[in-house]
């Protein structure tokens, strides 16, 4: 028995029903399931905390190549990204840059900011589903103040080159943030050797934890000099803490390290389970783990090639993820169809979205297949 089906036997989920969506909620494993009963049942006895809640920052710290002084508690990617838009600057005349294949939150907080100032967003345009560097040169100039993008996008699963970006962004003066949902859990990142300044992610998808948990990456040399927008007790200098008399209520003495971003206790429960999964995902191992999702998706690729549909997303192998998609007619009815078959993938772009993770086996694509092709055969609205 190899780790993958060691692993897979910690998805009940397997048992009634074929999970292929995890680019959008993944199921939670019974490790990560057995840690908060655990910590629930100590709970409910009064039983005194346990928990330490940094050893989540530490083990997402190591998966990314960061310090774990690097790494801030959020709730989701959202919170994340928006305490990243209001830690810059924005000079008059200035700018970011970004995609037209970002999900929505990606872009948003840069769209409130430029609500009350004359900030300029640019959008550079997919070419097929496509992003050309040659496009973000075009985009990028002195008065750009970020680069903001996903690693992984969300609709067609093509993968962005961060160090390649980051490098046009680095030229100019300009700062890149990612947003790592699409990718964390299933794709390496190295935040050092990609030059990544700001990253963030939420734990409940291909992370494989509970909602509630996500983490956001600030480089070192920007730490001290952002200034954080919202404060509390989380957010100064722990040693204040060590005295009977708690704290002075006339100064505020942030921390020095990325825990300024934080602002008060975080959802301990959400992060019992994310210490969990990202304890079964270092022990797997992330480049096992890619190159297993990678196998799949090829695999689920070239079989819908066979069958005659159109794939959507890009098929470079310096692009692609855990993400595939095709066209599909009326794809929301299918997607409903193919779940009453016990099937989980979603509709998205005009098409359908499925998201392997390294637990599920080419049996699962195999079955995936054999049902859309008798969705395929039936009778619309049948």
């Amino acid at each position: 028995m190899n780790i993958f089906q060691k692993i897979r036997e910690y998805f009940p989920c397997v048992k009634e029903r074929i999970f292929l969506n995890h680019a959008g909620v993944s199921p939670l494993c019974i490790p990560v399931s057995e840690a908060i009963q655990g910590y629930l049942k100590n709970k409910v006895s009064g039983e005194e905390e346990d928990f330490d809640v940094d050893s989540a920052r530490k083990l997402f710290a190591q998966l990314i190549n960061a310090s774990s002084e690097e790494v801030a508690l959020v709730p989701n990617t959202s919170t994340g990204l928006s305490i990243a838009a209001n830690l810059l600057k924005y000079p008059r005349s200035s700018n970011v840059v970004t995609t037209d294949l970002e999900f929505p939150s990606v872009v948003y907080p840069w769209l409130r900011i430029k609500m009350s100032s004359n900030l300029e967003i640019r959008y550079v345009k997919n070419i097929e589903g496509r992003l050309r560097l040659e496009d973000f040169e075009k985009a990028v100039n002195d008065d750009t103040v970020a680069v903001v993008i996903s690693h992984v996008e969300y609709g067609n699963g093509f993968k962005n080159d961060l160090k390649a970006i980051a490098e046009i962004a680095h030229e100019h003066g300009a700062l890149i943030v990612v947003d790592a949902c699409q990718s964390a859990g299933a794709m390496n990142i190295d935040v050092k050797r990609q030059e990544i300044d700001f990253l963030a992610t939420s734990c409940y998808k291909w992370l494989l934890g509970p909602s509630g948990a996500g983490f956001l990456y600030v480089k070192r040399d920007l730490i001290e000099e952002a200034e954080p927008i919202f404060v509390g007790w989380a957010s100064v200098k722990h040693e204040i803490f060590e005295t009977v008399d708690l704290w002075n209520n006339t100064q505020l003495i942030l921390s020095e390290t990325a825990r300024r971003f934080e602002i008060g206790t975080p959802s301990l429960l959400s992060y019992v389970g994310a210490t969990a999964a990202l304890e079964l995902i270092l022990k797997c191992g992330i480049e096992k783990i890619e190159n297993r999702i990678m196998e799949l998706t090829n695999y689920l690729i070239e079989k819908l090639k066979e069958d005659g549909f159109t794939i959507q997303t890009p098929q470079e192998s310096s692009n692609r993820s855990g993400i595939v998609n095709f066209k599909a007619s009326k794809p929301k009815e299918k997607v409903e169809k193919l779940h009453q078959k016990g099937v989980i993938v979603s509709a998205r772009m005009n098409g359908i979205r499925v998201s392997p993770h390294f637990y599920n086996t080419k049996d699962d694509l195999e079955r995936f297949l054999e049902y859309l092709k008798e969705i395929e055969d039936q009778p619309s609205g049948s």
